[in-house]
């Protein structure tokens, strides 16, 4: 396993300066170094300063870090991350490179300049210190001739993605004498330390996940002006309805700038002399015309789609390349494209559209079938195997499934069949291929080699975790429509949800206690986690909806005591109970969350109590958890809870959620002994040894008795707040009403200031505001709004 302490990234633009956050967010020491300015900037001169005085020196660097701390989206997880990195240049702190184990380059995408500088860093370079280049195109081989013998063994590629804290996929690319080993290494590491999720691509232009990306987007453009079709209609087929992102391919364009893709497809063009779909990559002449004009995208604020205010309301228009104006966005329909509106699984979603009837069913056919093609006949060019191109693409584009998962979708015969159809050349090695991927007879999870014509398994990390696999090969305990019981292995049993978007269901609540009892009797103990896109939403709406429209109260009492004694379940186990939340947890999936003995969230969680954007109060004891937490401090620090109570009044008031697990120590919903996982992939394993290690001397506790209570008087300041702020015309009647509500609750009822209570009657007092505010009509109207606008969840 390799032990990096100390990066140094050379260069400080957006692209060096972002890797240089996440190098610290991983807790890593970083130096990050740029050119001397020509000459001291008018400010510096008036105060003095000189060519020679080290903030002038340093201005690039310091520059370039101090725009990370304004950045949105924040490539910090924690503002103070920031104090990991300090900054110098390229003249003076060369020789600082020497206490460095890994040196990332970062400079301009220009072969003379990055030669230029490696000649210049080469004596400084620490024995054994990886060097690698962040390029997204430039050879390896012809950067590595550069290089002496003993550091090409030690030079790569390492291709992140921008930005670099939200885009998992990182290209690792190899010279010609790159060491096998550190190769190896570099990956462990980056994956482990940085979560990055590993291909491993071939020097070629553009690599994996841009090639094919790239291709996707030219390739559409193609068949968009053979069709006649908007840069609206376009994005209405090319986002999630084929399992892509919700950015499509023109509002991506924007994103990435639409400068940056004409640069690409010209290199493209320009390098791809044997490809034989080279003349797709030629820029067309409307997209030309876009950058001359200054539309560059979201950099410019416009390019394919732009915003404005009419009347004072916003307005979305969209670029007609025929007439190279804007227009009102039109939102197009079509029936291929509602029909998979409420579809889940991604590659049925894929299958259903292609099969449609109408212009939007055509225009995704033809341009996933040129895609697909495509990217068979890219094996073994740019990668070895199915597997490191559809990672690419699902951690580097966000697409939902690579393009061999969309072959399995369609049915490779099929596709085969209709291509042929068309008149379309396939390949060869396509036709001797049933599917690229399935289990075998032991559970197995294997993908089809193109090279050898063979399944080969798909390997795992060490240590992970796969609940999928398991399932198939023994290790499904007890399972029900939207959750399952897995047997984790050594003792440790996995309650994994997977309801449309992770919601709680009343099926998951009744598991939970099965699940409890299950670790309790046969085990030593639970983890609470799954492999979904993210943890929990929370609670489905649309049975609190339903029982709403009937007037049936007492049902929704009964819903309300079912997640209270699922939640309190989970918490008084006799055996640790550990949470393993990654993205959106939301609700009740927060409340499910902060009831586990410990906690071991995915870097990027987001998790929050949020049931007030529908009028709603956490009653799945979300708010005495907050009231518990804030008395604890209190008790802890010796000092009145007031302070802890408004903290944590607020939180539940605004909806706050993490913007990362960094962030859930600070909102109180993490606590001390319990860590943060950076790569996904080991989030399942890292919480089972987390359960492993309480499981030693696990005391099992009992509901809590005699808790002071914060009390009325708090509660009073807190109304007085609120009634203020509707005053000031900042929160509505009703807005101040439910404030009152939770405020009460949160508070421990009216109850004078140290009333020993229970966790049980915090309990029923969520439930009695629960009901008192299901009772409202603002409430019920925020229920059925959230429900039309296809948001059938508490989020």
């Amino acid at each position: 396993m390799r032990q990096i302490n100390r990066v140094a990234v050379l260069g400080a633009g957006v692209m060096g300066a972002t890797i240089a956050a996440h190098l610290a967010n991983a807790g890593l020491e970083v130096l990050l170094l740029d050119i001397v300015p020509k000459q001291p900037s008018d400010k510096e001169q008036a105060e003095g300063l000189t060519l020679e005085s080290p903030q002038v020196r340093n201005r690039i660097a310091a520059d370039g870090l101090a725009g990370l701390r304004k950045m949105k989206p924040a490539p910090f997880y924690l503002p103070q991350y920031a104090e990991q990195i300090s900054v110098g240049n390229f003249e003076d702190d060369l020789p600082k490179l020497k206490d460095c184990d890994w040196v990332v380059e970062v400079v301009i995408e220009h072969l003379p300049i990055k030669l230029e500088l490696f000649q210049k860093l080469v004596p400084h370079l620490k024995p054994g210190a990886v060097l690698s280049t962040n390029t997204s195109g430039l050879s390896v081989n012809a950067m590595a001739a550069a290089l002496p013998l003993e550091v090409r063994k030690n030079f790569i590629v390492t291709h992140f993605f921008n930005p670099p804290r939200y885009m998992r996929l990182l290209e690792i690319v190899p010279c010609n004498e790159t060491d096998p080993a550190v190769m190896a290494g570099m990956a462990e590491f980056i994956s482990r330390r940085l979560g990055k999720g590993i291909v491993y691509a071939k020097d070629t232009p553009n690599f994996i996940a841009n090639r094919i990306g790239v291709y996707a987007i030219y390739k559409g453009m193609q068949h968009m002006l053979e069709m006649g079709m908007t840069v609206e209609e376009v994005d209405a087929i090319a986002g999630p309805a084929t399992a892509r992102p919700k950015s499509a391919a023109f509002r991506t364009a924007d994103l990435v700038g639409i400068d940056t893709l004409i640069h690409v497809g010209n290199n493209s063009y320009e390098q791809l002399t044997e490809d034989e779909e080279r003349e797709v990559f030629k820029v067309p002449q409307f997209m030309q015309k876009m950058v001359e004009n200054g539309l560059l995208g979201n950099k410019s604020k416009a390019g394919f789609y732009k915003k404005q205010q009419v009347d004072g309301k916003r307005q979305i228009l969209y670029f007609d390349y025929n007439s190279g104006e804007f227009k009102p966005v039109e939102k197009p329909k079509f029936a291929s494209i509602a029909a998979v509106k409420l579809v889940d699984d991604p590659a049925q979603k894929v299958k259903m559209v292609v099969e449609g009837r109408d212009k939007a069913a055509e225009y995704a056919w033809k341009t996933l079938r040129d895609t697909l093609i495509y990217t068979v006949k890219r094996i073994p060019e740019i990668a070895d195997d199915v597997l490191n191109i559809d990672n690419a693409m699902k951690w580097g584009f966000n697409w939902e499934i690579g393009p061999f998962e969309m072959l399995d979708a369609i049915g490779v015969a099929k596709f085969v069949k209709r291509a042929e159809k068309d008149g379309v050349t396939v390949p060869e090695a396509l036709k001797n291929v049933e599917c690229f991927y399935r289990f075998n007879a032991a559970g197995q999870q294997e993908y089809f080699d193109l090279l050898s014509g063979e399944y080969r398994s798909i390997p795992l990390k060490a240590g992970q975790v796969n609940l999928q696999i398991l399932k198939k090969s023994g290790g499904l305990v007890e399972k029900n429509a939207n959750c399952s019981l897995v047997d984790l292995g050594d003792g440790v049993f996995g309650f994994e949800f997977h309801s449309k978007m992770n919601s709680i269901s009343g099926d998951i609540l009744s598991m939970t206690h099965k699940a409890v009892k299950r670790a309790e009797t046969e085990g030593v103990g639970l983890v609470i986690g799954n492999q979904g896109v993210n943890f929990s939403v929370g609670a489905n709406l649309m049975l609190l909806a339903v029982a709403l429209a009937e007037g049936a109260y007492e049902d929704i009492d009964m819903m309300v005591r079912a997640f209270q004694k699922a939640t309190m379940a989970v918490k008084y186990a006799k055996v640790p109970v550990v949470a393993a939340p990654f993205g959106m947890t939301l609700g009740g999936g927060c409340e499910f969350t902060l009831h586990a003995d410990a906690i071991n969230a995915y870097a990027e969680t987001y998790m929050g109590l949020v049931e007030i954007g529908v009028g709603l109060i956490p009653a799945g004891g979300g708010t005495k958890e907050m009231c518990l937490r804030a008395v604890e401090l209190a008790q802890q620090y010796e000092v009145d809870p007031t302070p802890f109570i408004f903290k944590h009044f607020k939180q539940i008031g605004m909806a706050s959620v993490s913007m990362g697990a960094a962030e859930m120590y600070g909102l109180n919903y993490m606590r001390r002994g319990d860590s943060i996982s950076m790569d996904l992939d080991r989030l399942i394993a890292d919480a089972k040894q987390k359960v492993l290690g309480l499981a030693v001397n696990y005391r099992p506790q009992k509901p809590l008795e005699n808790i002071p209570a914060p009390g009325r008087s708090i509660a009073a300041s807190i109304k007085t707040n609120l009634w203020n702020m509707q005053m000031g015309g900042y929160v509505t009647e009703y807005e101040k009403e439910v404030g009152g509500i939770i405020a009460d609750v949160i508070c421990g009822g009216d109850v004078t200031p140290g009333t020993p209570i229970s966790e049980e009657y915090l309990l029923q007092l969520e439930r009695q505001a629960f009901l008192k505010l299901c009772g409202n009509k603002k409430t019920a109207e925020r229920i059925q709004h959230m429900l039309k606008k296809g948001k059938p969840l508490r989020n």
